[in-house]
């Protein structure tokens, strides 16, 4: 039995010096001031915010997470992907559209094996242009989509708006983006047909739905 009680005695004894040596280490050793802890900067400047919509975009011939990784290793951050239809959201210093395609267009081309074209808006101007409400001052038709057609450079033609095509029209041409409606019809995509028509196949499209949650993504 005094053999027990001694194995129980050096046990309790253990223990209780692991529990000193816990005590000692958590209140005696030398706290790191809160002051000398790395802060935010709180006069950080958030990079600029921007929307590459790429043409012809499809899951068949394009894999979004291959895509956003192309635009991260062209430089950018906080790049994102949304839907499938080629909208890349991503933040970066400059603020030139045309810098901005050109490294894009390039970073596909060498990651991807192939590039498509890109057409580059910021975010902030995106954001004012819905915010202006473009087809607000329009009767639209019951059931009517409203798409946004981009452009590279601004129109330079004096159009005699609208300009129609079955159920589609072209209501307002404002620097670079068309604004368009049409309604869904057995005729298929006429809102194309009429675009290309006027203005060629150097454009892209988007619902307002879409630009809307890219400008704010």
């Amino acid at each position: 039995m005094s053999g027990i009680s001694l194995k129980r005695s050096n046990v309790a004894a253990y223990f209780s010096r692991q529990v000193r040596r816990v005590v000692v280490l958590r209140f005696c050793s030398p706290r790191i001031p809160n002051d000398n802890l790395p802060k935010a900067n709180p006069n950080a400047v958030p990079l600029p915010r921007h929307v590459a919509f790429l043409r012809g975009v499809s899951p068949m011939n394009a894999s979004m997470p291959e895509l956003k990784r192309a635009f991260e290793l062209a430089g950018f951050s906080e790049v994102r992907t949304l839907l499938s239809s080629g909208n890349v959201v991503f933040s970066d210093r400059a603020r030139s559209a045309q810098v901005l395609r050109q490294r894009a267009e390039r970073a596909m081309q060498t990651h991807l094996d192939r590039t498509f074209i890109t057409f580059v808006r910021s975010s902030e101007y995106l954001q004012t242009m819905l915010e202006a409400d473009p087809f607000g001052e329009f009767d639209l038709p019951p059931g009517a989509k409203c798409v946004v057609a981009f452009l590279r450079q601004p129109c330079a033609r004096q159009l005699s708006l609208p300009i129609t095509l079955d159920d589609a029209r072209i209501l307002k041409v404002v620097g670079s983006e068309v604004f368009v409606t049409y309604v869904p019809g057995p005729n298929g995509p006429v809102f194309m047909r009429l675009l290309e028509r006027t203005f060629g196949t150097d454009i892209t499209t988007r619902t307002i739905d879409t630009v809307r949650k890219c400008a704010w993504a």
